[in-house]
C-alpha cells in the first residue's frame, strides 16, 4: 500500500469516499468542499484499519466471535468486547501505517511538541441517513505528539468494539464484515463557545425553524450532558430569533493547563447566566445551517464551534454534520401505498375499520 492508501487529507474527500474514510471523515470533507470552515486534518483510512486488523487477527476470528454473540446478552457482549478492545489497544500498528501517520502529523506544523489535535473515530456505518452511530465510538481531544496520535488511533480502532456499538450492530443485523473504522486527525479548535444545531425542530420536526444549543468552552461538555445549554430558535422564513432561553451554565470543558488533554471546570460566576451567543452570532449560525442543509438536501444535525474572528460568520467552525434521523424518515415515509383506483383506497380504509360490538343484553 502507498501512503495515499493509508492516509487521506480531509479536504480531498467527500461523501462518495465513505467506504474509504468512514462517515465522519466523508462528512467533514464534504463540508470543506461546500465552502464551510473545517479544521485542517487528515484521515487514517479504512484500508489502514484493515491492514492493522489483518496483522492482528489474520484468521478473522474477532469478527466471527462477535457475530456469534446473542443480540440480547449484554453481559456476554460486555465481556467479549472488553477482551477484544484490550488486545487491539495493546497491538502495535503496522510500520507503514505509523510512518504515514507521522508524516501527515508533521504536515500540520506547530514544531517541537507538535500541533494539538482531535483524534476522532469515523466508522463506515456512522452518520448515515439509515443509521447513526453517534457517540458509540471514541474521540480524544487536545492530543499532542506523533506517539500520542498513534496510540489514540489504536484506541479509536479498538472502540469499534465498544459494547454499545457491537450491541447496536447485532440488534440491527449489521454484518461485522461491513464494520470498519477510519480515524480523523484534525487541528484542535480552542473555542469561546460550542454546541449543536438542528435544521429542523428536534422536538416537533418543524422544518421552518433552526434550533441552536450552545455553552462555554468545548462542545464535549454539552454532548456529555454535564451542562444545560442556552437554546435559540430561528425562523428560516424571516431570520427572526423567535425564542431564546439563557440557562445557568455551571460547567465547561477546556484545555488541561498541563498542555494536553481536557479538564472539566466551573464556569466563572459572572458568565454562568450570560448568553454565550449574541444576535449576530445566532443569525450567522442559522445561515450556515441553511447552507449546509441546502448542500445536502435534507435536515442536518450539526456540531459547531465559535473562535475569535473578524466577524460572526468568520468565527464559525463546523466540526460535523450528519442527517437528522428522528423526524426526516417520518416525513419521507408514504402516507399510503399506491392503488389502481380511488375505490381501492376506500375498500382498504373500510377493511381497517373495527366493528363496534353490540351492547350486552
Amino acid at each position: 500500500m502507498t501512503s495515499q492508501d493509508l492516509v487521506r487529507q480531509v479536504s480531498d474527500v467527500g461523501l462518495d469516499d465513505r467506504p474509504v474514510v468512514g462517515g465522519k471523515g466523508a462528512s467533514l470533507g464534504e463540508l470543506s468542499r461546500a465552502g464551510m470552515r473545517v479544521p485542517a486534518g487528515y484521515v487514517v483510512t479504512v484500508p489502514a484499519f484493515e491492514r492493522g486488523m489483518l496483522e492482528f487477527d489474520p484468521a478473522g476470528a474477532v469478527r466471527g466471535e462477535i457475530e456469534r454473540l446473542p443480540a440480547g446478552d449484554d453481559a456476554a457482549i460486555a465481556r467479549v468486547t472488553a477482551r477484544i478492545r484490550g488486545r487491539i489497544a495493546a497491538a502495535p500498528l503496522p510500520g507503514d501505517v505509523q510512518a504515514a501517520i507521522r508524516a501527515s502529523y508533521r504536515g500540520l506544523g506547530a514544531g517541537g511538541r507538535g500541533a494539538p489535535v482531535a483524534v476522532r473515530s469515523s466508522a463506515t456505518g456512522e452518520d448515515s441517513a439509515e443509521a447513526s452511530f453517534a457517540g458509540l465510538q471514541d474521540t480524544y481531544l487536545w492530543v499532542r505528539g506523533a506517539r500520542a496520535v498513534i496510540d489514540n488511533v489504536r484506541r479509536c480502532w479498538a472502540s469499534l468494539y465498544n459494547a454499545e456499538a457491537v450491541s447496536y450492530r447485532l440488534r440491527h443485523g449489521i454484518p461485522e464484515q461491513a464494520a470498519a473504522m477510519g480515524v480523523v486527525v484534525q487541528r484542535m479548535v480552542d473555542p469561546r463557545c460550542a454546541g449543536v444545531m438542528f435544521t429542523c425542530s428536534p422536538t416537533t420536526g418543524d422544518r421552518s425553524v433552526i434550533a441552536i444549543e450552545g455553552s462555554w468552552g468545548l462542545g464535549s461538555v454539552l454532548v456529555g450532558g454535564e451542562v444545560t445549554p442556552d437554546s435559540y430558535v430561528v425562523s428560516k422564513v424571516t431570520g427572526e430569533i423567535v425564542r431564546r432561553t439563557v440557562a445557568a451554565k455551571l460547567r465547561l470543558h477546556r484545555l488541561d493547563p498541563a498542555g494536553s488533554g481536557v479538564t472539566s471546570d466551573d464556569v466563572p460566576a459572572d458568565r454562568r447566566e450570560q448568553a454565550c451567543l449574541d444576535d449576530d452570532e445566532i443569525r450567522a449560525l442559522a445561515r450556515a445551517g441553511r447552507q449546509v442543509e441546502s448542500h445536502y438536501g435534507t435536515p442536518q444535525d450539526i456540531e459547531w464551534a465559535l473562535t475569535e474572528g473578524a466577524s460572526a460568520s468568520e468565527s464559525i467552525v463546523l466540526l460535523q454534520s450528519r442527517p437528522e434521523t428522528v423526524w426526516t424518515p417520518r416525513a419521507t415515509r408514504p402516507i399510503a401505498t399506491a392503488k389502481a383506483s380511488a375505490v381501492d383506497h376506500v375498500f382498504e380504509h373500510l377493511s381497517r375499520v373495527v366493528p363496534i360490538a353490540p351492547p350486552e343484553r
